[in-house]
């Protein structure tokens, strides 16, 4: 294990840079990021995903450590680490996005490369030193003497850092104030970071949604409960953000995959006794188990608390807009 450490020490002190200004940071700060989302348990094995937490840690290491006159752009060494000799950091593209992923020019932008990209697979050797507390810290402690020497982090900005609780506290306000909140960020914020931003807000958009409802579908009930990473749920917004800027609770419902493209495409709907509906616009087997005929009429579930239930207004909406009559 020892050469292995070696082999990474090395990899992550010789690492390929555009050396104006001083040299990039960028691969720097994302691999630092990276070792705190380890330290932090947010990152279980080699698979790592575009999170709210790392783009934040991210922002933050970047804050503490660069001084230089660099953009900070997330998108920038999340893709170019691809380029490290040895492989060690390859990029995993979501479906239909896989030529995409091989133009560098088009991964420039955070929009861009969320879109395209479901996740980073590390070597599977260096995941197992990042899981471990001793090779962690001393993989940090190389990267910030190779490339902020005269740099010290301040955990306590970390460990009182409120912007999760922000993100939160937000998704529960009244639909109103948060888009007033989110028009507010676009004006004041560069194009990249509002970009990140809206991404995290919807992410915790997506968590609170399957939270409240318990991990089960609105309208079949399913719920799947194991002792790994896994839900059946998404969180569905009822009027499209891209339409509503909306990623209030009110505008979210739990429900299984399925369903929820069946939402989506207005062959379902909810009336205003939280019922569901069906379009007249579609055939099915009616015999089969799974026939969304047997759904219909049937209530759906809500949250206990009525402040986080699903808005009627926002189904009536969809009824108009999207359901196909």
């Amino acid at each position: 294990m020892s050469n292995i450490l070696d082999y990474f020490i090395h990899a992550f002190t010789h690492l390929r840079r555009d050396n104006k200004n001083g040299g990039a940071p960028h691969k720097p700060i994302l691999l630092i990021a990276l070792i705190h989302e380890y330290e932090l348990g947010h990152i279980p094995d080699h698979k790592v995903y575009i999170t709210p937490e790392l783009t934040h840690s991210f922002s933050l290491f970047w804050n503490q450590l660069v001084t230089t006159p660099h953009d900070p752009r997330f998108a920038l060494p999340f893709f170019h680490l691809t380029g490290e000799k040895g492989n060690w950091w390859q990029l995993m593209p979501n479906v239909g996005c896989e030529l995409w992923i091989e133009n560098a020019g088009s991964m420039r932008s955070f929009g861009n490369l969320s879109a395209a990209v479901a996740y980073a697979i590390i070597d599977i050797n260096l995941a197992t030193l990042l899981l471990n507390q001793e090779s962690r810290n001393l993989l940090k402690q190389v990267l910030l003497k190779t490339y902020f020497p005269n740099k010290t982090l301040q955990q306590d900005s970390f460990e009182q850092d409120t912007y999760f609780d922000n993100l939160k506290n937000d998704i529960y306000e009244p639909s109103i104030a948060y888009k007033s909140k989110l028009e507010d960020l676009k004006k004041n914020l560069d194009p990249e970071t509002y970009q990140i931003e809206v991404y995290n807000r919807g992410a915790i958009f997506r968590r609170e949604v399957v939270k409240i409802y318990d991990a089960t579908c609105a309208i079949s009930g399913l719920r799947i409960s194991a002792s790994f990473s896994i839900s059946m749920v998404d969180a569905c917004h009822i009027i499209p953000f891209a339409i509503a800027f909306d990623n209030t609770l009110t505008n979210g419902i739990a429900l299984c995959p399925n369903l929820h493209r069946a939402f989506d495409r207005g062959l379902i709907a909810i009336n205003d006794h939280y019922e569901i509906i069906l379009s007249k616009s579609f055939k099915e087997n009616k015999e089969s188990d799974y026939s969304f005929h047997k759904l219909e009429g049937k209530t759906i579930l809500l949250p206990q608390q009525l402040d986080y239930q699903s808005s009627l207004e926002n189904f009536a909406w969809h009824r108009t807009n999207i359901f196909k009559k």
